[in-house]
């Protein structure tokens, strides 16, 4: 039997807000554990929480991004349920009326073509606070630091086919959030995490299967691996007489596998009610006006431009605006040069090789933009080769000076008279007649040969194109 998987995604951005969703405490990452949850975060008696407005703006942004609908009137409730790391013994969320409503997102498949995915809703809700388990014996410690963290959670359809299909979205609903300025994305700090709704049906039929939940996935990589094994364990379930139930599973990493951690959660289980002290959000049409103004050029309207305005490849391009800060980092160094075509094979090759030898992110490059427009220039005026123009890169990236001054301390300036590099040409033909006999009697190859003899002797200086050009004419003469 030929099987099918049906996948969705639950991500969960951390809103890249100073402050709480409902307080004033700080969310700065880092912090020493339980120092930044205040009274309102704990849930202590007669504290009222106060909704942080730029995180209901971060909402809406979001929501305009994916051509969603964003709701004038949205309602936050109580979600119940008991666990250490929740000390009010619920949790602040939207349930009936989310802020954010239909939308879709557009991935690139393998094959190149494109397919658009629903986004079923986003919701704002405040995170919980972190257990530790590496206590000794089986205790368990409790940093409520990010507990009352706004959160966006984004559901989308279960229109996910593969392991490689959910990775695309969300890889490209990483990008947008940054972009967006919304969420860091840092998935080292639980930042942006993921749950993966996984099912199996055979391939023609519509209803879905029993899916599993898998909670917690806080990398590309741990999300391919655990939706993959999850979709072979329940097809060789199905058929070998069992059944999937619906539950909660938790990836494993060093084995490589899912495992069962709670029967599945229901709605009616959390007992959803509207929260008292919070009145209903209301978002009126100018402030949807007034986040749209704010919002900067969106990824694929950045990627079309870049391919008809700057002439790339659409690969090139892609790769380009894969994050806000290279798209900017390119642009620069494409204005700075007055050539794009080079300035994206130089970001996309010598700047992203170096950053990650060095374990480096683009906005943090020990390079600006103008620095390497500045090396670009001397590329395209002769006065470096590619190869020299290496050499300067790698100086420049140690902090060494600008690209003039590197060149001049070094005596690295091109060599482009022809009357040089005519002398030079006839100097090693003359030094190796049985070569040039041999290419004259029709071994072409040993052109290659003269070539590296010319460069060696002018302490590969000469321009390259020049001498191939000066050796034919000298040769075939």
């Amino acid at each position: 039997m030929q099987w099918e998987a049906v996948i969705g995604l639950e991500l969960h951005a951390q809103l890249a807000t100073s402050t709480k969703i409902f307080s004033a405490a700080s969310t700065a990452y880092g912090a020493d554990p339980n120092t930044q949850a205040c009274a309102v975060d704990l849930g202590m008696p007669g504290v009222l929480p106060v909704l942080n407005e730029r995180a209901v703006r971060y909402a809406i942004r979001l929501g305009l991004a994916l051509d969603a609908e964003v709701a004038g009137r949205s309602v936050f409730a109580r979600k119940n349920y008991f666990y250490p790391d929740l000390p009010k013994g619920y949790q602040i969320s939207q349930y009936e009326i989310p802020v954010v409503g239909r939308g879709h997102l557009d991935i690139d498949l393998e094959d190149g073509s494109k397919k658009r995915i629903g986004v079923t809703r986003a919701h704002l809700e405040e995170d919980a606070g972190k257990s530790i388990h590496d206590g000794p014996g089986t205790l368990t410690r409790i940093d409520l630091n990010r507990a009352g963290t706004p959160l966006l959670e984004i559901v989308s359809e279960p229109d996910l086919r593969s392991a490689r299909e959910a990775v695309a979205y969300m890889k490209k609903m990483h990008s947008l959030v940054r972009y967006l300025g919304v969420c860091d994305g840092n998935m080292q700090e639980g930042s942006f995490r993921c749950d993966a709704n996984v099912s199996v049906r055979p391939v023609g039929q519509l209803a879905f299967g029993t899916r599993a939940e898998l909670k917690n996935l806080n990398s590309f990589r741990f999300v391919e691996r655990a939706i993959n094994f999850e979709i072979q364990r329940q097809i060789e379930l199905i058929e070998d007489g069992g059944t999937v139930i619906q539950e909660t599973r938790l990836y494993d990493p060093d084995r490589g596998e899912t495992r069962s951690m709670r029967g599945k959660e229901e709605a009616n289980d959390y007992r959803y009610f509207p929260d008292p002290d919070l009145l209903p959000l209301e978002i009126t049409p100018a402030l949807i006006d007034e986040v749209r103004a704010e919002l900067p050029e969106l990824p694929d309207a950045r990627r079309q431009r870049f391919v008809e305005a700057h002439g790339l490849p659409d690969y090139d391009a892609g790769v380009l605006t894969s994050s806000r800060d290279m798209a900017d980092y390119f642009e620069a160094v494409a204005g700075g040069c007055d050539d794009p075509k080079l300035a994206a094979n130089w970001v996309m090759g010598e700047l992203a090789g170096a950053l990650n030898r060095d374990g480096t992110d683009i906005a943090d490059s020990p390079m600006d933009a103008e620095s390497l427009a500045g090396l670009l220039r001397r590329v395209l005026d002769g006065t470096l080769s590619g190869k020299m123009a290496k050499e300067v890169f790698e100086a420049m990236w140690n902090g060494e000076g600008d690209a003039d001054a590197i060149i001049a301390e070094r005596g690295l300036e091109q060599v482009t008279d022809a009357g040089e590099i005519e002398a030079l040409v006839d100097e090693v033909i003359a030094s190796n007649p049985e070569q040039l006999e041999q290419y004259r009697a029709g071994k072409t190859k040993l052109m290659g040969f003269f070539v590296g003899q010319v460069m060696k002797a002018s302490g590969g200086k000469a321009n390259p194109q020049q001498v191939n050009e000066i050796l034919r004419s000298r040769l075939d003469g």
